[in-house]
């Protein structure tokens, strides 16, 4: 029986691909990553048709010609306009002239699933011996891929597409005209900026980021501290910088945006944006870092190296602090005792690890407070905790703010409860002063 997979495709022009991801990684970042997206289907698709008997067509929609689809897709096959139409008749057109052309089969999917795999197009194909319609359900509440024996007009329209009831509504079309359904395995496609994991997880995006340096930075309010963050970090050779807002009222996100990092958000603390903002990296390398906080100069060739060093787990910068105080020489002194011949850094001196030595220790605990000291002894047992001779410069506001000696006794007030087993929610309330 001859089968047809179609693939409908966008081109890639900044501002229209991705759009619902713009407001995190801007038009540029969008375009490169559906770029990517496609890159990684079309390697799916070309696996699959090496040892399947399936003609591949694509249906590119905005391109400005032929020329330009395929210089882009680098392929040789069929390459045609989904014409006019919202998606739905776009697709009922295509799966239509693939049968009124002699195919017994037809599948279509999308370009921005990048769990899918050979083995969901032979099962795809392999369903319709039986069934008349087959559904790759997609977490969001529609459709990865769908694949007919017939024609079925009905299940494309009156399909409210984009939303969370498109697989529902074509479910329902499919019962109410009595057309039998096969269902694939479920899996996610990236459309918002939740999505981005699903992406950072695949072998495609580990491959991309392959010894990048991604640097994750959690924020609330920082719109004053944020812009010298951000330019120290860019000059220093980031692969890519995601700042994970925790709902800040001024101007945070517009800061980060105007700096070209990728704003992202996440609820529940400061543990919970750094977890978000690693779970939607692509490096090969994490460095977390507080927003009030400088990395060195060429801060990124320091990462890879220190932790290309046999038996480290993890680094950290040195401390020091900006500006004039008294007290100021004492506490970068103390603390750099502490982290060096205890191996206990802190937070605001950068801490850096391998992704997958991250992931293997289960990321930060879900802590109100502590999360990086909770972080740094869980990685004691993987290996060495290197301070760098370079060191990061934070901002010395707190110590200001609140004064120095007061500040000290709060942090260790704080540090002897949590190793004496007070809860964290009330160590954060007196590290609040509340």
């Amino acid at each position: 029986m001859r089968a047809r997979l179609i693939l409908m495709l966008k081109f890639p022009r900044s501002g229209a691909v991705k759009t619902r991801l713009i407001p995190a990684l801007g038009a540029g970042r969008a375009c490169a990553l559906h770029r990517a997206l496609v890159a990684a289907t079309l390697a799916t698709v070309r696996e699959f048709a090496a040892t399947a008997a399936v003609a591949v067509e694509v249906r590119i929609t905005g391109s400005p010609d032929d020329q330009a689809a395929r210089d882009w897709l680098g392929v040789e096959g069929t390459i045609r306009e989904q014409g006019e139409g919202d998606l739905g008749a776009r697709m009922e057109r295509a799966i239509a002239e693939a049968f009124a052309e002699g195919m017994g089969q037809a599948v279509v999917i999308g370009g921005d699933c990048p769990e899918i795999r050979p083995h969901h197009l032979a099962a795809a194909f392999g369903a319709l011996a039986e069934r008349e319609v087959v559904l790759g359900p997609a977490a969001d509440g529609g459709y990865y891929l769908i694949g007919l024996r017939r024609p079925v007009p009905a299940l494309f329209r009156g399909i409210a597409w984009g939303g969370v009831e498109v697989r529902a509504q074509t479910l329902a079309a499919a019962l109410t005209h009595g057309v039998s359904v096969a269902q694939l395995e479920e899996l996610r496609d990236v459309d918002t900026p939740d999505d981005l994991a699903v992406w950072a997880a695949t072998p495609a995006a580990r491959e991309f980021g392959q010894g990048g340096v991604s640097v994750v930075i959690p924020t609330l309010n920082e719109e004053e501290a944020l812009p010298a963050t951000l330019a120290a970090v860019r000059a220093g050779g980031a692969a890519e910088i995601i700042v994970v807002d925790g709902g800040s009222r001024d101007r945070t996100r517009a800061v980060a945006r105007a700096h070209d990092a990728i704003a992202l958000s996440a609820e529940g603390g400061r543990a919970a944006q750094l977890n978000a903002g690693a779970a939607a990296a692509v490096g090969e390398f994490l460095l977390f870092l507080h927003a009030d906080t400088q990395p060195p100069p060429g801060y990124a060739e320091i990462v890879r190296a220190t932790l290309a060093r046999p038996g480290v787990a993890a680094g950290a910068f040195a401390f020091a602090i900006e500006g004039e105080f008294s007290g100021r020489r004492l506490i970068e002194a103390g603390t750099n005792w502490r982290a060096r011949h205890l191996g206990l850094p802190y937070g605001d001196q950068g801490l850096f690890l391998r992704r997958d030595t991250f992931e293997g220790i289960g990321g930060f605990p879900a802590l109100p407070i502590m999360e990086d000291y909770a972080l740094v002894r869980r990685l004691k047992s993987r290996g060495d905790i290197v301070v760098t001779a370079e060191a990061a410069c934070t901002s010395g506001r707190r110590w200001r703010e609140r004064g120095a000696m007061h500040t000290m006794v709060v942090n260790q007030m704080v540090l002897a409860g949590y190793a004496l087993g007070v809860a964290p929610a009330r160590l954060a309330r007196w590290y609040r002063g509340e």
